[in-house]
C-alpha cells in the first residue's frame, strides 16, 4: 500500500458543498485499471480522477477519469478539478497561463480566467437532431407531453450526451425521471430561465448506467450544450447556466465563445486534503 497525495474538491462552486465533488489521486503511476475502478466505486462520487505523467510530449499531465460504473474519455468537472489539484500540488505548466491536459479524447486546454479555471470545449463526436425512437424514449422517461420538447440534438463530446430543450426552467427542475425507461441514455435537459433571473439557463444531467442517476453539475454536458445552443442562435456568446437546483446544489457554469473556441469555466474549492493509501 503506497500513500499518495489526495484532494477532494467541489467544482463549479465557490462555496463548499454546493457544486459537484471530485476525488483526485496524485502520483497514480503503478495503479492498474482494477485498482482505479475499485477506488472510484469506493468514493461513490460521480467522478474520481488519477493524475499520471503525460505520454504526449506537449501535455503537462495525464488524467484518467472514472465513475463508479466505468472510465470516461473526457468529463468537464474532473478536468477543472484535476487541473486545480495539479496546480495546488506545485504543477508548473509549460506555457504560462495555459495547462495542457492529456485524457482519452486527446489534449484539452485549460486556462486561468481570473479566480476561475476554464477549459476549451473539445470537438463534438456526434451532432445533429435526435432520431424519433430516441425522442420517444426521452418522452417516456421524463413523462413529457407532446410539444414539451422545443429543440433536440446530439451533443456528444465523449460520454455520449444527447439533449433536449424544454419550455421552462421550472419544468426542468420539476422533472421526476423514470430511470428504468431512460435505459442507457446519457441525457441533458436545458431550458431558459425567466426574465430577470441571475442565470440564463437551467440544466440537468441524467446518467443512470454510470451508477450516477443524476450528476450535480456537468462540464462536458454544458460544453456540448454551449456548442449546440450558441451555434444554433439559441444562446448568446456569453452566458451563465445553473445546475444542481433539484439536488439542493447551486452550481454555476460560465460559458464564453472567443473566436473559434467555447470556454467552459467554473470555480473550484478544496474541501479535503491529505493522503490515501492505495
Amino acid at each position: 500500500m503506497t500513500p499518495r497525495r489526495f484532494h477532494q474538491l467541489d467544482v463549479f462552486s465557490a462555496v463548499p458543498l454546493k457544486g459537484n465533488p471530485l476525488a483526485v489521486v496524485h502520483d497514480a503511476s503503478g495503479l492498474g485499471d482494477a485498482e482505479m475502478a475499485a477506488f472510484a466505486r469506493w468514493t461513490n462520487l460521480s467522478e474520481t480522477t488519477f493524475l499520471l505523467p503525460p505520454t504526449d510530449a506537449q501535455a503537462d499531465y495525464r488524467v484518467r477519469i472514472w465513475t463508479p460504473g466505468g472510465e470516461l474519455p473526457f468529463a468537464g468537472h474532473p478536468t477543472l478539478g484535476s487541473c486545480h489539484a495539479w496546480l495546488a500540488a506545485g504543477g508548473q505548466p509549460r506555457q504560462p497561463g495555459v495547462v495542457l491536459q492529456e485524457c482519452g479524447v486527446g489534449l484539452v486546454r485549460v486556462k486561468q480566467d481570473g479566480s476561475r479555471l476554464a477549459f476549451a470545449a473539445p470537438p463534438l463526436r456526434r451532432t445533429g437532431p435526435l432520431d424519433d425512437a430516441t425522442l420517444q424514449q426521452i418522452g417516456r422517461a421524463l413523462h413529457l407531453a407532446p410539444g414539451d420538447v422545443l429543440h433536440h440534438q446530439w451533443v456528444d463530446n465523449g460520454p455520449g450526451w444527447c439533449a433536449v430543450m424544454l419550455r421552462s426552467a421550472a419544468q426542468v427542475i420539476g422533472l421526476k425521471p423514470d430511470f428504468a425507461a431512460m435505459g442507457a441514455l446519457k441525457l441533458g435537459v436545458v431550458a431558459a430561465q425567466p426574465a430577470g433571473h441571475a442565470t440564463r439557463f437551467e440544466v440537468r444531467a441524467f446518467v443512470p448506467t454510470l451508477s450516477v442517476p443524476e450528476d450535480p453539475v456537468t462540464g462536458s454536458l454544458n460544453a456540448g450544450l454551449a456548442q449546440w445552443l450558441i451555434g444554433a442562435g439559441l444562446a448568446p456568446d456569453r452566458y451563465v447556466a445553473t445546475q444542481g437546483t433539484a439536488l439542493g446544489r447551486d452550481g454555476r457554469v460560465f460559458v464564453e465563445r472567443l473566436g473559434s473556441d467555447i470556454w467552459i469555466g467554473g470555480d473550484v474549492v478544496r474541501c479535503i486534503e491529505g493522503s490515501v493509501s492505495l
